[in-house]
């Protein structure tokens, strides 16, 4: 299994669509971290980049995230790749916390875009 996280400083970026990196964690049957690595996103709107689909045939299927607008979850589920919002702090610690089922979605999704991604 493979988990992306939008990244800044090793740390859960709050906005998706502008975070200077996703972080991918390669999961085993065990629930171990096997690797880490780092994409650099494509320029512009998370939402309306190609994102979605790099990170899907990366093998990607979930995306713990501090936040996104709704047009970007759906882009993203419709990739194949299940959001969970309401993560923060360092990544490492996030994907330990969540392959424990101590992460939930929070539900919130974010309307404070000035560059529409919501609107998808």
């Amino acid at each position: 299994m493979k988990i992306a996280l939008p990244s800044n400083q090793n740390q859960v970026d709050e906005h998706f669509g502008h975070c200077e990196y996703f972080t991918v964690f390669t999961i085993d049957d065990q629930n171990k971290i096997l690797s880490q690595e780092t994409i650099t996103p494509p320029p512009g709107c998370g939402c309306k980049s190609n994102i979605a689909q790099t990170l899907a045939q990366m093998g990607v299927t979930y995306m713990l995230a501090g936040n996104m607008g709704q047009g970007a979850v759906n882009i993203l589920g419709m990739s194949g790749i299940q959001v969970l919002r309401g993560c923060s702090g360092d990544v490492k610690d996030v994907v330990q916390s969540w392959l424990a089922g101590a992460v939930k979605d929070s539900g919130l999704a974010c309307a404070q875009h000035e560059h529409g991604c919501h609107e998808n």
